[in-house]
């Protein structure tokens, strides 16, 4: 099975957890067996791999989140970057484009699309592979998964099929209607659309270039900036005749909302949490180390991170978004290809930041030309380079590095430090980066 997945957002339905880098996809929700918790995409990678372990993976995502992938799933994994956003018509047109000229994928193998983040069990992706061998079949240029509606929601689009045979034509689509609508919609047998798509690689390369003017992959993304965004709904699925749609009806779910998420959480406190036994259905998600009370309270969220905390009604947290966009603050915590960060203190010529390298770990060799930083090792051991002079350190250990010096760390095993940048002008863009020599 060769499938893309679809990554990207931001998530600011899911504020405080989520941030312009870390989505939704990337906060660790879900409690594993062995008591840790993993996020959604390490969910659904782990799922994919327990159907098919030859699977090709390749996820389709911007280059903000590249650095959270690598933490989460390795280096090893296949990534098709946006150098911008574009939508999902271009994002997939890239990423057919990698499969092909990077990855070494035949235009005569089938490809199958899908979100990185919907709620679903492996019945989902066994299904998919049977979505890929439909489109390998060659009856249909598409094949899409069509979720049996359990209520008519106003928040997806609709496939109307021609039968209510498990493989289908389809007749037509709608666009997200209101719930009476949505009513007369099922009862006609329609089926939400779940953003997925199977095809020959080579129809979808075909496509590509009959909509977009370029040679190969690297063509591509070096034009990637001039594309128009547009949705590969509209672009292509709308437009295509030879179109057949397949029925689901096991457990899917998109956890796109607060009221959606805390429905698949298997337990009401995540973190350092208490509540009374006046309290009912409240949920508390808390990722700072610092407990959270919650006394008589009913239908409540509470969730805590650096980001900031959201105390919401159930019902009233779905339109957190108009506010969330109001807010203007630094991003206080990321994870990064080596590690993670997290901003302890915003001053008004400093940033005090405490940065985890895990074993092996090591940030890109740079140098700032606005600001000095002064670091120091609380814990673990490592190498820093400073304009190329190697030195080991422990923990009580400073350094100090003064503008314009190439430094970085390397974990040797994993490494805590507390670093406090110092200037007049602190960005994320004031740096410059060097190979390592």
């Amino acid at each position: 099975m060769h499938i893309v997945l679809l990554s990207g957002g931001s998530g600011k339905r899911l504020w405080p957890l989520s941030n312009e880098v870390r989505s939704k996809q990337f906060i660790k929700f879900f409690k594993k067996e062995d008591g840790s918790y993993e996020s959604m995409v390490q969910r659904v990678h782990r799922q994919i791999r327990e159907v098919d372990p030859n699977a090709t993976i390749t996820i389709a995502t911007s280059k903000t989140q590249v650095s959270a992938i690598h933490n989460q799933l390795g280096k090893d994994i296949g990534i098709s970057v946006e150098p911008c956003r574009r939508d999902t018509f271009p994002a997939i047109a890239l990423a057919a484009a990698y499969m092909h000229d990077v990855q070494g994928i035949d235009e005569k193998e089938a490809v199958v699309v899908c979100p990185v983040d919907p709620f679903v069990d492996d019945a989902y992706f066994s299904m998919l592979e049977i979505v890929g061998k439909q489109a390998e079949k060659g009856e249909a240029n598409l094949v899409l998964l069509g979720i049996e509606p359990t209520y008519p929601s106003e928040k997806y689009g609709y496939i109307i099929p021609s039968t209510n045979q498990p493989v289908s034509k389809v007749s037509t689509f709608k666009e997200k209607p209101d719930a009476a609508t949505a009513e007369t919609y099922i009862s006609s047998g329609a089926l939400w659309n779940a953003g997925v798509f199977a095809f020959r690689l080579g129809y979808l390369l075909e496509t590509a270039h009959r909509l977009i003017d370029f040679t190969d992959y690297h063509d591509l993304f070096a034009k990637y900036e001039t594309l128009n965004k547009i949705s590969f709904d509209y672009a292509v699925v709308e437009k295509e005749s030879e179109i057949q749609v397949m029925r689901y009806e096991g457990m899917w779910k998109d956890l796109g909302t607060w009221n959606t998420l805390i429905e698949s959480l298997s337990e009401p406190i995540v973190g350092i949490g208490e509540m009374d036994d006046s309290c009912t259905d409240v949920q508390i998600i808390n990722e700072l180390d610092i407990p959270i009370l919650a006394m008589g309270l009913h239908d409540v969220i509470i969730c805590a991170s650096a980001e900031g905390v959201l105390v919401s009604d159930k019902e009233r947290s779905s339109q957190i978004k108009q506010y969330v966009e109001s807010f203007k603050q630094p991003i206080m915590f990321a994870e990064k290809s080596w590690g993670s960060f997290r901003i302890l203190d915003v001053g008004k010529e400093s940033l005090t930041i405490k940065a985890i390298l895990q074993a092996g770990g090591q940030m890109h060799y740079h140098s700032h030309r606005q600001r000095d930083e002064v670091w120091t090792v609380i814990g673990g051991r490592g190498i820093v380079f400073l304009d190329g002079e190697r030195r080991s350190v422990k923990a009580s250990d400073v350094i100090s590095i003064k503008r314009g010096v190439k430094h970085t760390i390397i974990a040797e095993t994993e490494i805590t430090l507390i670093e406090v940048q110092h200037g007049i002008d602190i960005s994320v863009e004031d740096k410059e980066k060097f190979p390592l020599t």
